[in-house]
C-alpha cells in the first residue's frame, strides 16, 4: 500500500507551504513504514559560521515524517504535528542531508516516528528527531 518516490514528490509539490518547497527537498526512497528525503545544500539555509540552520533541519525532519506517513497510508492524508523533539549532534557544512523517517507506531489516530538526519557521506548523524502526529 506504499507510494512511489514520484508520487511522494507530487505530494510534496501539492500539499506543502511554499517556504517548505523552497527547501528543495526530494524523495529518494519510500517503503511500508519509512521515507528518505534529500535536503540539498544551500548557502541560503546556513547560519552564522556557515553551518546548515537547525530550523531547516527541523522542517526537513517534519516533512519527511509526513511523507513516511503518506507512504504507509497509500497516499496523502491529514497529519498534524503534535510534538517534535530534535537533538543536534554535529554541524553540516557543504553537504546534502539525507533525512530518514521511520514509523515506530502507526495507529488509527496517532503515529510515532524517529527521524535521523545524516550529512551525505558521513556515518554519524547530524541530528535525530522524534515526532508524534495526529492523523485525520
Amino acid at each position: 500500500m506504499t507510494i512511489t518516490t514520484a508520487e511522494a514528490d507530487r505530494i510534496l509539490a501539492d500539499n506543502f507551504a511554499p517556504w517548505v518547497q523552497e527547501l528543495g527537498l526530494s524523495v529518494t526512497d519510500t517503503g511500508e513504514r519509512h521515507a528518505v528525503l534529500r535536503l540539498p545544500w544551500s548557502d541560503r539555509l546556513t547560519r552564522e559560521g556557515g553551518a546548515l540552520s537547525g530550523q531547516a533541519l527541523m522542517a526537513a525532519a517534519d516533512t519527511a515524517g509526513v511523507i513516511a506517513l503518506s507512504a504507509a497510508r497509500g497516499g496523502f492524508g491529514p497529519a498534524t504535528t503534535v510534538q517534535q523533539s530534535t537533538g543536534f549532534q554535529r554541524a553540516v557544512t557543504g553537504r546534502d542531508v539525507l533525512v530518514h523517517a521511520r514509523i515506530t507506531k502507526l495507529g488509527r489516530r496517532i503515529a510515532f516516528l524517529d527521524v535521523t538526519l545524516t550529512a551525505e557521506g558521513e556515518e554519524e548523524p547530524a541530528a535525530h528527531a522524534t515526532a508524534v502526529y495526529a492523523l485525520g
